[in-house]
């Protein structure tokens, strides 16, 4: 279970969007400041069960497997492809969607390469 979107308003939104199914980008915010692994979400978000006022969301997650290599934020920042990313201009954002685009870039980027006719991660 994922809880890292506590009561942040733009978290719990982005939250909200999120399904069964959908891949997770999962990040180090400390020490090392980089992208490692890729997650898949197992069930919809649904009401934090240790939160009495009811207002915090969570998901349940499932580990799908690490990167080749990290990512470093400082990579990320430097690539003019991902230059509309969230999460790059405020590290504090928790949780962000990205475009297709955007995550065939940062897997590449990690030293996955699409194979024609068989769908990446």
């Amino acid at each position: 279970m994922w809880h890292g979107a506590n009561s942040k308003p733009d978290a719990i939104r982005a939250l909200k969007q999120a399904r069964k199914g959908d891949r997770v980008l999962c990040y180090h915010s400390a020490p090392e400041r980089a992208l490692y692994s890729i997650a898949e979400i197992t069930r919809d978000p649904y009401p934090d069960p240790h939160d009495k006022k009811e207002k915090n969301l969570v998901a349940d997650l499932r580990a799908f497997d690490r990167l080749p290599r990290q990512i470093t934020l400082a990579e990320l920042r430097g690539n003019p492809a991902l230059k509309k990313v969230k999460l790059l201009k405020n590290v504090r954002l928790i949780i962000s969607p990205i475009t297709d685009t955007e995550y065939q870039e940062i897997l590449r980027m990690a030293g996955i390469v699409a194979t024609p006719g068989i769908p990446l991660p």
